[in-house]
């Protein structure tokens, strides 16, 4: 009884919460913090958000006969059925809190927000309202949130745009609906479950999702991607480009003789951008580049085209420092052509002055690959 409480639980948030918010947010923080800090956070945040919506659930249960639960659980399903298959917009995307309280509170507080109201915050609601156990339920939802996170950071970094996000959808909505017509089936009184009633509910249900399909069906044919495929999608092809980009860079032995892997500039930036494709933690932010690196002559056309593909990751949201490990690279690329880097970019205009200070013939050409046009007509 426990154990199946536990895994429909479980189950019912993990395909509730796929492609959906959760995953984007625990892939920008994963970009930002370790992933074990994410996952902490995740933990932290849903314990209390499912703890509130159980306890509710567990009051709701003690005035309400149990089959009145069953019949409202029963359309609730269906409802999230229907809201999984509901096309998603950048309006979805949580709010991220600028919060100096450290990665677990920032991610905890993130999630907590994230979720209420939502339909994985009904679901905790729904499933305590039923059970004799109601803690087994908050067990069950919060390791769904966990597994769902982790597994949207997985796919943010290693599959990026390969991910089947139609079928997910579909998969998700049809396993609510299967639970909510079963539990409506099994706890409305037998006289509503006429054929009349029963094909006018069956009707209405088929022209709803034809809707929402067709919705679904039309982005999807227009290339119109959800801001998980985006995000995932971008930060993907930037980690590979950029892999290619440091093996370009790379000095070789040729001219090094002795590799000097993780203490070289040039290396250390390799493994941030391994770890990341690799789905591991970033590097550890203690590294000091030796004299004999920053003696090194590297292609500075080379290290400016990467510095630039860098920028562009960067300049849409440089002040809320998102993306950690994009910006470790940042710091890579600028100490091999300034000997120094920037520590934090607050935004692109002010980037660009602080760079000229350093070297104000290098900072431009940088300016002139990133924004050609707009340093034409500077001139």
């Amino acid at each position: 009884m426990i154990i199946q409480e536990i895994f429909q639980a479980f189950i019912l948030i993990f395909i509730a919460e796929m492609g959906d918010k959760t995953q984007i947010l625990a892939l920008a923080f994963a970009t930002r913090y370790p992933v074990k800090k994410v996952l902490l956070g995740i933990f932290l945040g849903t314990l209390l958000n499912h703890g509130l919506a159980v306890a509710l659930g567990s009051y709701i249960s003690n005035f309400l006969p149990m089959d009145t639960i069953q019949i409202i659980a029963g359309f609730a399903f269906v409802g999230f059925s229907l809201w999984s298959l509901k096309s998603d917009d950048d309006g979805d995307e949580a709010i991220e809190p600028k919060t100096a309280f450290g990665p677990v509170l920032t991610v905890a507080f993130a999630f907590f927000i994230g979720e209420l109201g939502d339909k994985t915050q009904l679901t905790a609601i729904t499933l305590a309202a039923k059970s004799l156990l109601p803690f087994v339920v908050v067990i069950g939802t919060v390791s769904g949130m966990i597994a769902t996170g982790g597994l949207g950071i997985y796919i943010g970094k290693k599959l990026g745009d390969r991910v089947p996000e139609f079928a997910i959808k579909i998969i998700a909505a049809s396993i609510f609906m299967l639970f909510g017509v079963l539990k409506l089936h099994q706890s409305l009184p037998s006289e509503y479950l006429t054929m009349q009633n029963t094909t006018l509910f069956a009707g209405m249900l088929s022209v709803m999702i034809f809707i929402l399909l067709r919705i679904m069906l039309i982005k999807r044919k227009q290339g119109i991607q959800s801001a998980f495929m985006r995000k995932s999608k971008e930060l993907n092809e930037y980690y590979k480009h950029m892999k290619k980009d440091m093996d370009r860079i790379c000095l070789g032995l040729e001219t090094c003789r002795d590799c000097q892997g993780e203490h070289c500039v040039v290396g250390y930036a390799k493994e941030i951008v391994r770890n990341q494709l690799s789905n591991l933690d970033s590097v550890p932010m203690t590294f000091i580049p030796s004299d004999e690196t920053l003696n090194k002559v590297f292609d500075h056309g080379n290290v400016i085209d990467s510095l630039v593909d860098t920028i562009r990751i960067l300049e849409k949201k440089p002040t809320e420092n998102e993306l950690k490990s994009i910006h470790d690279i940042r710091k890579q690329l600028e100490i091999l052509l300034f000997k120094k880097s920037i520590d934090i970019m607050e935004d692109l205009e002010t980037y660009r002055r602080d760079l000229e200070k350093l070297d104000f013939n290098t900072a431009q050409k940088i300016f002139e690959v990133l924004n050609p046009e707009d340093d034409k007509g500077k001139r």
